[in-house]
């Protein structure tokens, strides 16, 4: 092969792949020395270096004289070896260009289309790669076929040989944060924070945003005119509920928020058992709870408090058992069953749309 030759070939490559030049450049050097050093039996002693000019290839032994030039003359086993080493050199520089890519990407929203399924695993494709959403990571309810648009936070790469691995999650509380950074220029800007936010993938998300600009209504920045923020987000989730609640230090202020749309009458704190009981009128007490215990599973995930609800009828009653009964209802329980749950905007949302 003439040098001018080699050198189109390095350029056509590294425009192609995007592969650096110079990775090129020692990777064809190491397949020509592996494969010298098969059919001249020669160790460390043995260089091979391409003129990055001309493209002109040299090979020399170091001797106690000084460099000795030899002809690379390879048999036929020595430039097959040469040519393996060479294609691996290659898909290894491609996997580096691609992980590099992604890594910058990593905590991030992408964009693909479905290509294939793999068990219960989807396998998407990113362009010039493909990642994987495992089943565990998807959400329930959600159905794809081949061909079909997916958005999913990349929440996993890493190098598995000379491939990369790209795990996604439509599940993960972040993608939620995400895409609301995406439509919310003031989450961008710093001029809102998203303090927490706690997730039950599919039925509802509760997420608490403190505004650092008095000027800017945290909440009303998320929901945007008319609700057009929030819906843009709820839609690409398929329909999931999700409460915009406003932040606060002081602890049953912030459970208060948490419980809504239901509204709390009292709040008695025990600080050193981190347990809250509240008071809601009775008509109150299904929406306080929720489906299958699910507002106040999320509020209390989200306040990092046990919280019990009882009626105002059981707290002037003063039953004993009502503690017993409610606080359980309070903690958050990753394996209880979960059930459907209504995917409309809740009252608190509907106001907040009519004021903006």
């Amino acid at each position: 092969m003439q040098g001018a030759e080699l050198l189109r070939i390095i350029d056509a490559i590294h425009r192609e792949k995007d592969i650096d030049r110079e990775a090129l450049f020692e990777g064809i050097e190491l397949a020509l020395l592996t494969a010298a050093r098969r059919q001249y039996g020669m160790e460390g002693e043995l260089n091979v270096k391409i003129d990055r000019e001309t493209g002109n290839l040299a090979a020399y032994q170091e001797t106690p004289e000084g460099q000795v030039e030899i002809p690379l003359d390879l048999g036929r086993i020595a430039a097959q070896t040469a040519k393996q080493v060479i294609i691996q050199k290659i898909r290894e520089a491609e996997r580096d260009v691609v992980f590099d890519e992604y890594q910058s990407r990593l905590h991030t929203i992408v964009t693909g289309s479905v290509q294939r399924f793999e068990g219960g695993t989807i396998i998407a494709n990113l362009g010039r790669t493909e990642a994987i959403l495992p089943k565990t990571e998807q959400v329930r309810g959600e159905n794809y076929r081949v061909g079909d648009r997916i958005r999913a936070y990349v929440m996993d790469i890493k190098k598995l040989g000379q491939k990369v691995k790209i795990v996604l999650s439509r599940s993960h509380p972040d993608f939620i944060r995400k895409l609301f950074e995406l439509e919310v220029p003031e989450l961008a800007e710093g001029l809102i924070e998203v303090k927490t936010l706690v997730r039950e993938a599919g039925y509802k998300t509760k997420m608490a945003v403190q505004s650092l600009d008095g000027k800017v209504d945290g909440i009303g920045a998320c929901v945007g005119v008319r609700g057009t923020r929030l819906k843009n987000v709820i839609d690409e989730l398929n329909g999931e509920k999700i409460d915009v609640i406003r932040w606060s230090d002081q602890s049953d202020e912030l459970i208060g928020n948490a419980l809504k749309p239901a509204q709390v009458n009292a709040i008695a704190l025990d600080p050193e058992n981190m347990r809250a009981k509240v008071v809601v009128d009775d008509d109150q007490l299904s929406l306080a709870i929720g489906r299958r215990g699910q507002n106040v599973r999320l509020a209390a995930k989200l306040c990092k408090w046990d919280i019990s609800i009882v009626t105002e009828s059981e707290f002037q009653e003063g039953d004993p058992q009502v503690d017993e009964s409610t606080e359980r209802i309070g903690r958050f329980d990753d394996d209880m069953e979960l059930g459907g749950a209504g995917l409309t905007p809740s009252p608190e949302f509907e106001s907040e749309t009519e004021e903006s």
